[in-house]
């Protein structure tokens, strides 16, 4: 089970050693942008439901401290959450725990749905630039909700629902997600046009469909939802994370390895595969797996142009480019969604990447240029993911900070790198860092933690 640490009183850091080929096989756990809108969609009833395969990470725990505020009993262990809320006690949402995460956006709509309202600031837990909500509120009153701002608080009221068309302003992921679980609890049929089709929404379309709503359009952008019914305790499996399946994919290819990852959706991640196997690598597909297999020499890709599913993965793109660092030529890169999502490319600049910065959403990546060892810091969770892959290639020996940051979004991530070989550590305290700068003569292997006082030998 992932060990969790507070960021703040255990400013943990990964020691990497790199330069060696990642081998075996790895499986991947549940999806946390699936699990996440799902623990939230449990508000809308007060029967039972359990829910396996849910990977045990930070925002996970972040969100059960504020079910557990608002009045869910639950028991998570070995990946299985128990959860019930009889009694909707609260609907007042703290501004210390939304600012934890931005998923706790995801309370709006079961919380209008089942309560009428719901009082919540303005959530955080990225440094991906603003992300405006407005797509999420101009739905919201599409359906009869009144919104009612103050400050950093949002005031939400849903005394008159009514069915509706409602059509999203951009295809936004979590405003589809919120307007499907409201519309789950409004007597008659509402059609959301513009909706994600994102796996982890698609997952939530049948987490819906089996709890007793009619559904149908799931995996379009023309979802339509008949609510008011009852809505039956169940039990479901969380979906796999595609996410870290592509992170796992380009980190064998990136060390020139030879990783059979099992338990993937394989044709969520289309886009990536295209990439992979423009640059060279070698893919073997199975059913719900895929071997992975490095190749000495790495073409580039013209262009990669992240957007929505089932476009290649704007999560996925900063582990991309890091392999293409290693690329015989010049590689483009466009991020379509996010403001400073191309951040950590002068993360990647102190190994000795070499990069054209052409403006905040595009960049052309020169190789290939070795890299080397040196401490860096994570920017976000997918950054974080894109410097381990960095931390693997790399000669020497890399510390990465804030990885607070991974282990909001990946589950056990330096267990499973060590499973293919990979020589990765955790270091617990400032103190342990200092000694281990000193001095590098001990690992503990089985559990991949520095302790106090100790040293680290890779």
């Amino acid at each position: 089970m992932l060990r969790l640490y507070n960021p703040i009183k255990n400013p943990m850091r990964f020691i990497i050693k790199g330069n060696k080929p990642l081998k075996g096989d790895v499986t991947i756990s549940g999806s946390k942008n699936a699990a996440l809108p799902i623990i939230a969609a449990t508000l809308l009833s007060d029967q039972e439901f359990v829910l396996s395969n849910v990977p045990d990470i930070l925002d996970i725990r972040s969100m059960l401290e504020i079910m557990k505020h608002i009045g869910s009993q639950f028991h998570f262990t070995d990946n299985v959450l128990t959860i019930q809320t009889k009694t909707i006690r609260t609907t007042q949402i703290p501004l210390d725990l939304v600012k934890k995460m931005r998923a706790s956006i995801l309370l709006i709509g079961p919380l209008l749905a089942r309560a009428g309202q719901i009082e919540i600031g303005f959530p955080g837990g990225c440094v991906l630039g603003k992300r405006p909500i407005d797509t999420h509120l101009d739905a919201l009153r599409t359906l009869g909700v009144s919104v009612r701002e103050e400050g950093d608080t949002i005031f939400l009221e849903a005394n008159n629902l009514l069915p509706a068309k409602v059509v999203l302003k951009e295809i936004s992921v979590t405003a589809t997600e919120n307007i499907l679980m409201l519309a789950a609890g409004i007597d008659g049929e509402t059609e959301i046009r513009l909706a994600a089709q994102e796996p982890h929404v698609q997952d939530l379309c049948r987490f819906l469909i089996s709890s007793g709503i009619f559904l149908r359009g799931e995996g379009t952008h023309v979802i339509t939802v008949k609510g008011g019914t009852v809505i039956r305790g169940i039990q479901h499996r969380i979906v796999s994370d595609y996410l870290e399946a592509g992170t796992m994919a380009i980190a064998a290819a990136a060390t020139g390895g030879d990783v059979t990852i099992r338990d993937v959706q394989i044709h969520d991640l289309d886009a990536l595969w295209q990439k992979l196997e423009e640059s060279g690598v070698i893919l073997d597909f199975m059913e719900e797996a895929v071997r992975v297999r490095g190749v000495k020499r790495i073409e580039p890709v013209a262009k990669l142009d992240t957007g929505i599913f089932p476009k290649f993965p704007s999560d996925l793109q900063a582990p991309f480019m890091v392999f293409m660092t290693q690329a015989h030529g010049v590689s483009k890169v466009f991020e379509t969604l996010f403001e400073g999502r191309l951040n950590y490319l002068f993360e990647l600049e102190k190994m000795g990447a070499r990069f054209e910065f052409l403006n905040p959403h595009q960049a052309i990546i020169i190789g290939p240029t070795p890299l080397k060892g040196t401490p860096i810091a994570s920017c976000d969770i997918r950054a974080g993911a894109g410097m381990i892959v960095a931390a693997l290639m790399a000669k020497g020996i890399t510390e990465i900070s804030s990885i607070n940051y991974i282990d909001r979004g990946y589950e056990r991530l330096d267990e499973k790198l060590r499973g293919l070989g990979a020589s990765i550590i955790r270091c617990q305290t400032e103190e342990d860092m200092q000694q281990e700068q000193r001095s590098i003569s001990h690992l503990d292997t089985k559990s991949g933690v520095l302790e106090p006082s100790v040293s680290v030998k890779l």
